[in-house]
């Protein structure tokens, strides 16, 4: 304690301890590392999106109506599937490429008459990928490539039923987004359709 208070008196001793603490905190402190990418925090939403209990309501309505005429039980557009061979940095990046990809190749089409909420669904996710819009992916893009032209390619396949369960199935892009583009816990997610 002596030393301390001898160190305090002179100017020397209180820009010693004033440096100390300044590099402490530095080294302490929540800063990128050097090889972090400035494309992995484009690629976060904030939670409060995805709280917003009338547009959850509308999506989940939604993909409720329609995975009722649903009669393909085998096939799943929007799962786990997705993420193979993906990093976790890259996985908000790919859902936002699938929820462009459904917004304009689905929702905007003419099935936008057919169910009710689709506009309005089809707004929010296009806000969504708005906010992505300098989202990039990290690394290779090759497994993201693939994995989602095996997305296209299934619900070509499918016909007509391919936008139908793409529909169907807003509920778990909502929270497969969700899950890959908030920092915050997620509340269940993806557990109850994988």
């Amino acid at each position: 304690m002596a030393s301390l208070h001898i160190l305090f008196r002179s100017f020397p001793g209180w820009v010693f301890f004033c440096c100390c603490c300044c590099l402490s905190l530095l080294l302490t402190s929540s800063l990128p590392l050097k090889g972090a990418s400035a494309a992995h925090h484009a690629c976060r939403l904030r939670k409060i999106n995805f709280q917003q209990p009338y547009i959850r309501n509308r999506t989940y309505t939604l993909a409720k109506t329609v995975h009722a005429s649903d009669k393909d039980t085998d096939n799943r557009l929007i799962g786990q599937q997705l993420f193979v061979n993906i990093r976790e940095n890259n996985r908000c990046y790919l859902m936002k490429r699938v929820v462009e990809f459904v917004v304009k190749d689905v929702l905007l089409t003419e099935v936008k008459n057919q169910y009710p909420y689709v506009e309005e669904v089809a707004q929010f996710l296009a806000s969504l990928t708005s906010e992505l819009s300098s989202c990039q992916f990290s690394g290779k893009r090759e497994h993201i490539e693939k994995n989602l032209e095996q997305m296209k390619n299934k619900m070509e396949q499918l016909g007509e039923n391919g936008k139908t369960k793409a529909i169907g199935e807003l509920d778990l892009l909502f929270d497969y987004m969700e899950n890959a583009c908030t920092d915050a816990p997620k509340k269940g997610g993806n557990k109850k359709k994988n």
